[in-house]
């Protein structure tokens, strides 16, 4: 993705600039203990700083090609919830997607409404 200021170099205005760009959450603390009290996902890039054991985030609702970066620097593992009735890699419908510490990193990208593929760091 190019940097905002190279696009307004070029020529876009800032506000198109930082919609290309995404949006960035930092400072997130995750909450709840299933998909109906997760903390819902507002951003593009979300940095998790404080997961406490068993809580999670809900992903957006997201159209084919969507992306959206969760990075866990918690203490515990992050889950993170398909929008209602998805499914996230291989996992049951409704079902949270863990992501470790140790690989705090994840791309997950929307295949279609309710599928979606997640690609964690090694």
């Amino acid at each position: 993705m190019p940097l905002q200021q190279r696009m307004v170099v070029a020529g876009l205005s800032a506000g198109a600039a930082r919609a290309i760009q995404g949006t960035v959450a930092s400072g997130l603390t995750a909450a709840g203990s299933t998909q109906a009290t997760a903390l819902a996902l507002g951003a593009d890039t979300n940095d998790f700083t404080t997961v406490g054991s068993g809580t999670g985030a809900i992903l957006p609702p997201m159209s084919a090609g969507d992306e959206v970066f969760v990075f866990n620097g918690g203490a515990n593992a992050l889950l993170v919830y398909p929008p209602v009735g998805g499914t996230i890699n291989a996992l049951a419908a409704n079902a949270g997607y863990s992501i470790a510490t140790a690989t705090p990193s994840c791309f997950v990208i929307c295949i279609n409404a309710t599928t979606f593929r997640a690609c964690q760091s090694a």
